[in-house]
């Protein structure tokens, strides 16, 4: 049988990640709306109704033997691309006066299980997102 590629066994680490994420959040009592939303050239891994909040999840998950740990991967570059899809999803579905939050979930992947999961809530405000002027809400309201 060949070797699988790297792509595909990152996929399959993406997707284990994910999953253990839907149900982590699920089990907290948010409704998982949307998984792997592409909006274009942007992405949403997780879109939940935490209550009235729409909650903004990005999912990061490392494997054994990586040097970075999860949270290290929502560098600027990434928190500037989720405010822009978050923008994109509300435009499309006239939610922008609803509370949103951006999410973190982090997920260590060891011997193809899940080893250890992190959730916080409000990782970061989308007005801080670089690209966003201090004073400008991400918000129109």
């Amino acid at each position: 049988m060949p070797a699988r590629n790297h792509d595909a066994r990152h996929l399959d680490i993406g997707r284990l990640g994910e999953d253990a994420a839907a149900e982590h959040l699920a089990a907290k009592g948010l409704a998982v709306l949307e998984r792997n939303l592409a909006l274009g050239r942007l992405e949403l891994d997780l879109v939940c109704r935490d209550g009235d909040t729409l909650v903004f999840v990005e999912v990061k998950t490392r494997a054994e033997g990586s040097l970075a740990t999860p949270a290290e991967g929502l560098t600027a570059q990434k928190r500037a691309r989720l405010v822009r899809a978050a923008q994109s999803y509300l435009s499309l579905h006239g939610l922008w006066d609803r509370p949103c939050r951006f999410d973190l979930v982090s997920v260590r992947i060891r011997a193809g299980r899940v080893e250890g999961l992190e959730h916080v809530e409000n990782a970061f405000s989308a007005d801080e997102a670089p690209g966003r002027g201090r004073t400008s809400s991400w918000q129109p309201w």
